[in-house]
Formats: C-alpha cells, sequence, structure tokens
C-alpha cells in the first residue's frame, strides 16, 4: 500500500524539498516541532528502518547527517535532534529537528506554525547550505 511519503516520492503530493539524491529525499515537516523540522526518507517504500539493507542503511544515515551538518549552519540552535518513531506513518523515516534543550524533542510540544512562503524560505535556506557542502 502506498504511504504519503511514497506519493511525496512520485511527485503527487508536494512538499518543502531541502535534499534529494537517487535514493533519499528529505523534505521539511508540516507540522514542526522547530523552525527547519526536516524528514529524511528512503525513496524506496520500506515500513520498519532497521529492515533496509545494511548498505543502504548507512547511506541513509549519512545523507541524514549532511542534511543535518546544513540545518545547523542556517538554523539557530545548540543541535539538531534526531528521533526515530515510525509508528506514524508506515514508511521509514527520521525527524532532524533543531533543539535547543531535551524537551525541544517532545513530539507532544505544540506544533509550530509557518506561512507557505516561509516553509519555501525555510526549505531553500537549508537547501543551499546542503549545495554547499561536500
Amino acid at each position: 500500500m502506498s504511504t504519503i511519503f511514497s506519493k511525496i516520492v512520485e511527485g503527487s503530493i508536494p512538499c518543502y524539498k531541502v535534499a534529494e539524491n537517487d535514493t533519499f529525499l528529505a523534505f521539511l515537516d508540516i507540522n514542526p516541532l522547530a523552525e527547519g523540522h526536516t524528514l529524511v526518507i528512503p525513496k524506496k517504500e520500506t515500513d520498519y528502518i532497521f529492515d533496509i539493507d545494511d548498505k543502504t542503511f548507512q547511506d541513509y544515515f549519512l545523507f541524514a547527517k549532511k542534511v543535518a551538518l546544513a540545518m545547523k549552519k542556517v538554523i539557530d540552535c545548540k543541535k539538531i535532534g534526531i528521533a526515530v518513531i515510525g509508528l506514524e506513518v508506515a514508511h521509514a523515516h527520521i525527524h532532524l529537528v533543531p533543539v535547543n534543550n531535551v524537551h525541544d524533542l517532545n513530539f507532544s510540544n505544540p506544533k509550530v506554525k509557518f506561512t507557505p512562503e516561509e516553509f519555501k524560505q525555510i526549505a531553500a535556506k537549508i537547501n543551499n547550505a546542503y549545495c554547499l557542502l561536500p
């Protein structure tokens, strides 16, 4: 069964794209915990992150690392937190969340609201930083 993330990959649902390669896609969470909250997914639909083969798993986390480094360059925060929960959408995904304290990574916190134009600006800012990284 196709997930909402698979529909984003195929282009039938739009997203605020942050970074992409042949295998992975990073885009802004539309219900973010903080400015720049990004989801990183494999393009191939896989429900459980630990079912991903070892090589792809390594590449996945290296891709997420590069996205996180780009985020840290342009978002005012102490660190980029990471969470893998995998219950809300049956498609493996990593949450990258700018944090200043441990409580910032609490998914029961109120979500931050942005306009479509603000989402576009945030995504472009992270993408520009991403493209400058080796």
